[in-house]
């Protein structure tokens, strides 16, 4: 039991969900909610941000489990009880390398690639358009024309501007913004002078495709990494443009690390009596699996076939296992004529008699109803709803 699901509920995952559906659900909601994509959306971040970072911790989980946020807040985060920058948590997750990095590079930026199932097991090529911010090759990220480029005199540089504000007598407060005349850049350019490219801003925005190799063996959520193909800025080093996977459901197979697992119907004559079955597997082969006659396969059985399933990461020639499910569909009452039951029984194994003494009391067996539980614990399950006549009181009135 917890406490609080309300972190859970910001990722939209149970309370007992594995760190693998942790990952995939922190996954989704962060590039879905990124203020590159959803500049309006910074507090949905936030809060998707600390629930993940105290879900991905072991120990801090097990603190939130018992004490909610508030055990979270009264040290249970470390240093003071504060939480860490959602952009930290962003770069960690997704390879970047926190503030001090970002601040030495340009921004990362992080696309997310639907795949399917064949891709990841056959490997692909798939062409993803991607836009991104490049130095303007026209004034070569100067802005302008050379020595256009002067100090801001509204900041005198600093890219800030500090207005006192009086509250009263003898006490001010003092008010930092970014300086409106420069956006916070520390320099201007007279109009005139600026790029008629990039009009000042130093970078445009263009349109790259970029060939995607998915290897075979590659799993969901698996990162492919271009350096240096992220945003650019002047006097930055360039981030990294960083592809996410996210494997489509496949209506066949389920896929658990290097293994596939496929659910099988059988009717009971083949379960009984042997059977071959054919496959087909994700690079379009046919493979036929057998129960040879006398091998008696159960509902709920699990078999497995070696070296069917997933190729293993940078290992393409070895595979992990196929798993097959076994589900036996047996026939409906009365398939056969009751003259033919007993040469059915003959065939089968012999049923263990029970012999009936007077004493014994015959049962009726039924379909169960579910419903006909709940009627009871209401008390209605032992009133008759046709008749109307008896009162429901076991008190009746005596009248003369």
């Amino acid at each position: 039991m917890v406490l609080e699901t309300a972190y859970y509920d910001t990722l939209g995952v149970k309370p007992n969900s594995t760190p693998d559906e942790l990952k995939k659900a922190y996954r989704k909601l962060a590039l879905k909610y990124h203020p590159d994509k959803n500049p309006n959306e910074g507090e949905k971040f936030k809060q998707i941000s600390q629930a993940y970072e105290v879900l991905s911790d072991p120990k801090k989980r097990d603190l939130y489990d018992k004490g909610g946020e508030q055990a979270i807040k009264e040290g249970g985060m470390g240093g003071g009880g504060g939480f860490a920058s959602p952009m930290d948590i962003f770069d960690m997750f997704f390879g970047g390398g926190g503030r001090m990095q970002r601040e030495r590079r340009g921004k990362n930026v992080v696309h997310q690639l639907s795949v399917s199932l064949e891709d990841l097991y056959n490997g692909a090529t798939r062409k993803l358009a991607v836009q991104k911010n490049t130095i303007c090759d026209k004034c070569e990220g100067r802005g302008g024309k050379k020595g256009a480029v002067e100090c801001c005199p509204n900041c005198r540089g600093t890219g800030m501007q500090i207005r006192i504000h009086q509250l009263g007598p003898g006490m001010v407060q003092q008010i930092q913004s970014v300086c409106p005349e420069c956006q916070g850049q520390g320099e201007r350019i007279n109009p005139k002078d600026r790029c008629k490219s990039c009009t000042g801003r130093k970078i445009v925005r263009e349109k790259k495709i970029l060939e995607v190799h998915i290897d075979k063996g590659m799993k969901d959520g698996q990162k492919i990494t271009f350096s240096g193909e992220g945003d650019q800025e002047p006097g930055l080093e360039p981030g990294d443009i960083i592809i996410v996977l996210d494997q489509k459901d496949h209506s066949v197979f389920t896929r658990r690390n290097e293994d596939l697992t496929i659910h099988m119907k059988i009717e009971l004559v083949e379960a009984l009596c042997g059977f071959h079955k054919p496959i087909v597997t994700l690079d379009s082969r046919t493979i036929i699996i057998t129960s040879h006659p006398g091998q008696i396969v159960k509902h709920g059985d699990v078999k497995c076939v070696l070296n069917e399933g997933m190729p293993i990461y940078r290992r393409p020639y070895d595979k992990g296992r196929l798993i097959v499910q076994f589900q036996v569909n047996f026939p409906t009452s009365n398939f056969i004529s009751s003259d033919k039951l007993p040469l059915l029984e003959k065939l089968l194994p012999a049923r263990k008699v029970v012999e009936e003494t007077e004493d014994m009391e015959q049962a009726e067996l039924m379909d169960f109803d579910p419903s006909q539980q709940r009627r009871r614990h209401n008390g209605e399950a032992y009133h008759d709803d046709d008749d109307d006549d008896h009162p429901r009181s076991g008190v009746q009135c005596q009248t003369s």
